[in-house]
């Protein structure tokens, strides 16, 4: 299964409208996104235009609410940090990387995905892959995200530009 990692939105509608059109072309089942989506209206098109499961964590910069999520049903809502499980595979979802260390430990994750700093990167330490698919809004940094194979446990970057 490919599963698409995403963050730091920031209501650039343009970039997640191109995103999300790759998506369904290239038949991605789950997305991971993690945080500052920003207002309602991304959310809800975040949440109208991916189709299958949406795993969320909440930014710093998030100015929609919390209970407007409750009528998405594809959104997994996981506050400030969430595990999930997929194909077997411990992940780690957040925002800020300060508790990365902390998660690694405590969660045995074998996956931790984070954003906040805009700074696509990849490093594994041990039996953990720890990754920022970057800022899909394009802010301080070009217009990223990563994907993850979960047959393979194959993850890399992508530039939006190159799609």
């Amino acid at each position: 299964m490919r599963v698409i990692i995403i963050s730091d939105i920031h209501d650039n509608l343009i970039n997640l409208e191109k995103t999300l059109s790759w998506c369904k072309k290239n038949q991605i089942k789950e997305l991971i996104c993690c945080g500052d989506v920003v207002n309602s209206e991304t959310l809800k098109y975040l949440a109208e235009n991916f189709f299958n499961k949406i795993h969320l964590v909440k930014g710093n910069a998030e100015l929609y609410k919390e209970t407007e999520i409750e009528q998405y049903k594809n959104i997994n809502y996981l506050n400030l940090f969430g595990v999930i499980e997929l194909d077997n595979k411990k992940i780690g979802i957040y925002h800020k990387p300060e508790l990365i260390t902390k998660i690694k430990e405590q969660e045995n994750c074998n996956l931790i995905f984070y954003g906040h700093t805009h700074q696509p990167w990849i490093k594994e330490e041990k039996e953990t892959i720890i990754a920022n698919p970057g800022t899909l809004g394009g802010i301080f940094f070009k217009a990223s995200f990563a994907l993850w194979n979960s047959k393979t446990n194959g993850l890399e970057l992508r530039l939006l530009e190159l799609l």
